[in-house]
């Protein structure tokens, strides 16, 4: 990693030595994810909500090739929070999951830029992603009730995860369950980063605004998307490429997370409204 680093810091010297597009910056941001999961999505007994978690912290450095192309490398702290409600038949609250994750986020980016010299310009990115886990905490508790059996979903297959739960003739009738007051508030799940997967790729994409505040100063206002399929290892997904079976991975549970991000940037040149 330190070789990486020393030669990545070489190389943006030498552009520096070459050329007036080196610009490097501080950013920070807000963001949600959403879990693309056609299982959950179809549970009657799942109900998802919108949270919001921060990416406080992320260092930009990048370099403009000509007026309307670049490069981009970003180190981006980002904290990540999925939330299901577990209801009942009368639709009441009865337990939840959530997950709790922390990346550092390593987007290379390619930056496709407005030419012009204009003090507020538009631009898009598009590139690869490298995430690295940093922390992960996952729960899941339900509490005594009567709820909706999934389609697709016996009995049974209710019994494998709470081997106490019961049923009745009539409930049979409607595609119902009942789990008794001895599991009340109990927690059936709690794993941590040990049970996650620490790195994966993932597609990143963002477009917004650049406006320059001064000769060196320019702030950026960007709308991010990162796509990860979670439920893959990066060599399934190579495989299904290779085997000409791309459309699936989107088929597949993933996460889309989707954020706002405010950046101010240093160029060692001047920026694109004070150049000659």
């Amino acid at each position: 990693m330190k070789k990486i680093f020393s030669i990545a810091v070489l190389f943006f010297a030498a552009l520096a030595a070459v050329g007036q597009g080196l610009h490097v910056g501080v950013t920070t941001g807000v963001n949600t994810t959403l879990l693309l999961d056609n299982g959950l999505s179809e549970d009657p007994r799942y109900n998802s909500t919108l949270t919001m978690a921060t990416s406080p912290i992320g260092l930009n450095v990048g370099y403009d090739l000509t007026p309307g192309f670049g490069i981009s490398l970003e180190s981006i702290l980002s904290n990540q929070e999925m939330i299901y409600e577990i209801v009942d038949v009368a639709n009441q609250i009865r337990g939840g999951q959530e997950i709790d994750l922390q990346y550092v986020h390593l987007p290379l980016l390619l930056n496709f830029m407005n030419g012009s010299n204009a003090a507020t310009r538009f631009n898009f990115s598009l590139g690869s992603q490298l995430s690295v886990l940093t922390a992960a905490v996952e729960s899941y508790y339900v509490e005594a009730g009567n709820y909706k059996i999934p389609d697709g979903t016996s009995f049974a297959d209710i019994q494998a995860s709470y081997p106490s739960a019961t049923q009745d003739g009539e409930q049979a009738a409607s595609g119902e369950y009942t789990i008794p007051s001895d599991i009340n508030s109990t927690e059936l799940l709690s794993r941590e980063a040990d049970d996650f997967r620490n790195t994966e790729f993932q597609i990143a994409g963002a477009m917004g605004l650049s406006i320059d505040l001064s000769k060196h100063l320019v702030l950026s206002t960007l709308m991010r998307v990162n796509y990860r399929i979670s439920d893959m290892t990066n060599e399934d997904a190579f495989n299904l490429i290779l085997e000409n079976n791309a459309s699936q991975l989107f088929a597949e549970k993933a996460q889309l997370t989707l954020g706002l991000q405010l950046g101010v940037h240093y160029s060692f040149g001047l920026t694109r409204s004070h150049r000659e």
